[in-house]
């Protein structure tokens, strides 16, 4: 906790202990038949000091948890949110799905401008990643067979932990519980003590890494139960999230909905690796849906249960790390939350790039390239770079088989919500898929000459480790083939002089005891022509409805209107993501007018330019308004038939520009080409008479 806030709390509970004893002198000052008039009125006068001093130490306390919790109240944001998800659905970018038939929670449709958002986002990430750094695009099924996702680990480990309500059978998300409990408790309740607020500070920090058993004692010990009911919960268990089906008529072949896009790279990895001529490093991308059987999704478009994935696996040899285009990023300055600053309580800070990757904050350049990479492309969408910070994930989120893993966070109305994972995941998914298929996914470099090399060999004995850790036997011989020369050579030392070794396991959390007749770990000398290694993985995973809603936070503003008697809603997307890029107005119901809007709607469809034609008969201010609440960046006004003015969404300023020239112009501001100011010295600013006219 944040030693202010703590101090504050101890101060108002020192504070509202003198209340709390005054007030006692009061009582017994009033009931005494001895005391005097004046002496009484002293005691409520001074005892009335001391609320005031208490309530000033409150509002103190209020104003420190607010700023704590991403500067606003929790009520400013949900009004703000609510403002945002009202304008949203109103005006169809998304809707809850089979609304007729009271909707399924976690299903959201995109109406049409959502979808242009959509199709512009995918569209730039496409050609920001795959077509920049020249990456293997692939498109695979959704339906994947068992065995890949039994390989992958998804069917023994993609689980969240629920509670069900002991009476109604209603299900819920049992961390979702503890984490509400505690973050209700810290922002509302002022008589918390500094101890109390620091341990449910501590739970939320340690959240993810908490047992069924430990999140269980937990619920039991807050008192926590059914939010809709106040039923008795019970005790947490693990559920599954991905969608289960069959492959095929007879039921006989299992298969999943996928619940990431990765999968279908990785088994590919062998054909796409000859694709790009035996070469390291390459990437290959894949959009496409995927699918998680939420326990209890909320949060609109941030938790649901299909969603659009943009996933790059960036293939590269484990022994160079480096890569030839860092230097294009290297000087980017951004907000930076490493895991030394989140466990020593302080807060995001900016941060060159080049030095976090020299520091070895960040793990390698090639994973430094990709987070530099994404900042660009993040915020050249629309999100705002005072509210996007790249947080490393703490040594209790971290897979043991990862190197370095750093999230892109966005600051909504939410709080920070993960939107972009970017990890160094080793060797694990290939060497998990070569071994269950059987089909080798490796890579060679071919040698000038034969070279004599020691290799380190490590070779668990299945059947002794099968007979000691049964169930888990499969997850103590991945970490013991997935150990690092030298903690294989320390193990081998230790084996050697004491016959056995305690070592721990992250995938089950335990430290359990290996001896030498479970592995047998060598160094052997050998003439190799090459060198055959597994490549690492460094892995950008986009959630691209996140990323979207966030955006439309972003993006989101009200402003006037001319009389102002009422606020406009704006949405101001860059004319990168704009649904549509202009509309065309006719001034006035007139045939002339009409026909010169539709040759302009024609230019404008053949140059490739998303556009409306607004005819109705509204005011011309309505119809600015209209539009700015969808987001787009310019409309053009037909007030005569040899020229016209076109107006920009967020200055609201205007020029006049002749019909001939009119798409050519549209399409360089929209294109990012020239901006409205350059476009403003070259033509001139029209004298508005026809604005905001309501």
């Amino acid at each position: 906790m944040a030693a202010s806030e703590e101090n504050l709390r101890r101060a108002l509970a020192e504070k509202q202990a003198s209340v709390d004893a005054q007030a006692e002198t009061v009582r017994a000052l009033k009931s005494s038949p001895d005391a005097h008039q004046a002496e009484v009125d002293a005691a409520v006068e001074a005892l009335k000091a001391l609320k005031v001093e208490a309530g000033a130490a409150a509002r103190r306390l209020e104003a420190a948890i607010s700023s704590n919790t991403d500067g606003a109240s929790s009520g400013s944001r949900e009004a703000f949110r609510q403002a945002v998800v009202n304008t949203l659905e109103r005006r169809l970018f998304y809707i809850p799905s089979f609304k007729i038939y009271r909707g399924v929670a976690g299903l959201y449709d995109y109406g049409p401008p959502g979808c242009a958002v959509k199709s512009n986002v995918l569209a730039f990430w496409r050609q920001h990643f795959v077509l920049e750094e020249n990456m293997l695009e692939v498109d695979c099924p959704c339906v994947t067979p068992e065995i890949v996702l039994k390989a992958s680990g998804h069917v023994e480990k993609f689980t969240d932990l629920m509670v069900k309500d002991e009476k109604t059978g209603m299900c819920y998300r049992a961390d979702h519980l503890l984490k509400d409990f505690c973050k209700e408790k810290l922002e509302k309740d002022l008589t918390l003590s500094s101890e109390k607020a620091s341990e449910l500070k501590h739970v939320l920090a340690v959240l993810d890494d908490l047992s069924a058993e430990e999140l269980g004692a937990k619920l039991k010990e807050y008192g926590i139960t059914a939010p809709d009911t106040k039923n008795l919960l019970s005790d947490p268990y693990p559920f599954n999230l991905m969608f289960q089906t069959s492959i095929g008529p007879s039921g006989l072949s299992p298969g999943y909905m996928r619940p990431e896009t990765a999968q279908g790279i990785f088994v590919n990895f062998k054909d796409l690796y000859y694709y790009n001529g035996n070469k390291l490093p390459f990437a290959a991308a894949q959009i496409g849906q995927a699918f998680r059987n939420e326990i209890s999704p909320r949060q609109g478009l941030l938790r649901v249960r299909e969603f659009t994935l943009a996933e790059i696996e960036h293939f590269v040899d484990p022994n160079d790390k480096s890569h030839p285009k860092f230097g294009d990023v290297a000087e980017l300055e951004f907000f930076m939350f490493p895991r030394e600053e989140q466990l020593a309580g302080k807060s995001a800070q900016p941060m060159v790039l080049g030095e976090a990757v020299s520091k070895g904050i960040v793990n390698n350049e090639t994973l430094g390239y990709f987070i530099g990479r994404v900042y660009l492309f993040l915020t050249l969408l629309g999100i705002d770079k005072e509210r996007l910070r790249f947080r490393q994930h703490l040594p209790n989120e971290m897979a043991h088989y990862a190197a370095d893993c750093w999230d892109a966070e966005i600051e909504c109305s939410y709080g920070w919500i993960e939107c972009v994972g970017i990890a160094d995941r080793s060797a694990y998914d290939l060497r998990a898929h070569s071994e269950k298929s059987g089909v080798p996914l490796v890579a060679h470099e071919k040698f000038p000459e034969p070279r004599e090399v020691e290799k380190l060999v490590i070779v668990p004995s299945k059947k002794e480790l099968g007979l000691a850790f049964k169930g888990n036997q499969k997850m103590v011989v991945e970490a013991l083939e997935a150990m690092s020369e030298e903690e294989a050579l320390e193990m081998k030392a230790t084996l050697e002089s004491k016959g056995e070794m305690d070592f721990h396991i992250c995938t089950i959390g335990k430290t359990v005891s290996i001896t030498k007749k479970m592995v047998s770990i060598s160094m052997e000398k050998k003439k190799e022509h090459q060198r055959v290694f597994t490549p690492s993985v460094i892995e950008p995973s986009f959630g691209i409805g996140r990323i979207i809603y966030c955006l439309f936070e972003h993006s989101f503003y009200t402003r006037p209107s001319k009389a102002e008697d009422e606020q406009l809603n704006v949405f101001r997307f860059p004319p990168l993501v704009a649904p549509i890029k202009c509309t065309v107005f006719p001034l006035i119901k007139s045939q002339k007018f009409d026909d010169v809007a539709k040759i302009i709607a024609k230019s404008l469809t053949a140059t490739g330019i998303s556009h409306i034609i607004d005819i109705t008969g509204t005011s011309i201010g309505k119809r600015y308004a209209r539009t700015d609440e969808i987001g787009v960046p310019l409309a053009i006004t037909v007030d005569s038939t040899t020229s016209v003015t076109i107006r920009d969404r967020d200055s609201k300023q205007q020029i006049r520009i002749g019909i001939d020239e009119v798409a050519s112009v549209v399409k360089e501001v929209t294109d990012g080409e020239s901006t409205w100011g350059d476009v403003m010295w070259r033509y001139p600013t029209h004298s508005v008479l026809h604005t905001e006219d309501e």
